[in-house]
């Protein structure tokens, strides 16, 4: 049973399957369209060089990575995984790469393939593949969106629009995919309207999960620059916490929540979580929503359903 002030996604996984399922981060070796020119070059202004596996030993094969997290997971009795490709662009190669590298991945006690990419980089032909493996297991599909908010769009280099977003979304769920939007709520262009309206349009879409991130500033990216120069100001901790949960109050109450706070790398980063270890967040977020009586749904009365 959940406790919590929100769908929380172990809980969800554990009604759902019966048990704990932990995620396996994969590092295949993708690339992004908006680092190498065919979008763009250097990435969305807050990307690490990783792509956000900063987790994951890429020099590994996809085997070799999963049996070293499973291996130990093992030992603790854990017995249901879920392969999460994580970094950079994972549905950017043709359909027989993108094909050869998910079947590595997957074995007998793997219950979920979950892909994360870009809105812009889901084809016909590989939401068609995706679903293809629903036959074996249950598919998610990641999409980052980061904002509704067309101009911040814009100052992040993310090289697609709100509109590629919905067409992803609407097109992923007719393949019977799960879908799950990435969003971060305190970049310094945005305001609490946006933060607002970014629920709106994720609920309006029937999203099935949401990962809400903290921004967080690494060494060598253009946002590390601008923060440098004092071009930007990320606003404080509390304000964090109130725009995490109107988000979530605006958001739709079956929307699972795959994260509350970013996980940064744990090097080269020049501003993250204020300083804070991931848990005291989430610890705070929580306390509040509780004392305060505010619950993810709490304000989900604008739709005609």
């Amino acid at each position: 049973m959940n406790h919590k002030p929100y769908r929380h996604l172990k809980g969800y996984l554990i009604e759902r399957y019966g048990e704990v399922v932990y995620r396996i981060p994969i590092d295949a070796g993708f690339t992004c369209p908006n680092k190498n020119g065919t979008k763009g070059r250097g990435g969305c202004i807050y990307c690490d060089p990783t792509g956000s596996g900063f987790s994951v030993d890429g020099q590994k094969s996809i085997r070799e990575q999963m049996l070293e997290r499973i291996e130990k997971l093992r030992a603790k009795g854990i017995k249901k995984y879920m392969a999460y490709f994580q970094a950079n662009s994972n549905t950017y190669a043709p359909v027989k790469k993108l094909k050869e590298l998910y079947d590595s991945a997957i074995s007998d006690d793997i219950v979920i393939l979950d892909v994360s990419t870009r809105p812009d980089l889901a084809s016909e032909e590989t939401l068609e593949l995706l679903e293809s493996y629903k036959e074996k297991l249950d598919v998610i599909i990641e999409f980052g969106l980061q904002t509704a908010n067309f101009w911040t769009l814009k100052k992040l280099n993310r090289g697609h629009t709100l509109a590629e977003f919905i067409d992803a979304v609407i097109r992923a769920k007719k393949h019977g995919l799960e879908v799950v939007a990435h969003v971060i709520v305190n970049l310094p262009w945005d305001t609490m309207t946006d933060v607002i309206e970014t629920a709106k349009i994720l609920s309006a879409l029937s999203v099935d999960g949401v990962k809400i991130h903290s921004l967080y500033v690494v060494e060598g990216t253009a946002l590390g620059k601008m923060y440098k120069k004092g071009l930007i100001q990320i606003c404080d901790l509390h304000e964090y916490i109130e725009r995490v949960i109107t988000f979530l109050e605006f958001l739709d109450p079956e929307i699972v929540i795959h994260r509350l706070v970013a996980d940064p790398p744990k090097e080269g980063t020049l501003f993250a979580n204020w300083g804070l270890p991931k848990i005291e967040i989430i610890n705070r977020i929580e306390k509040k929503m509780k004392e305060e009586n505010r619950l993810q749904g709490g304000r989900f009365n604008y739709l005609n359903r």
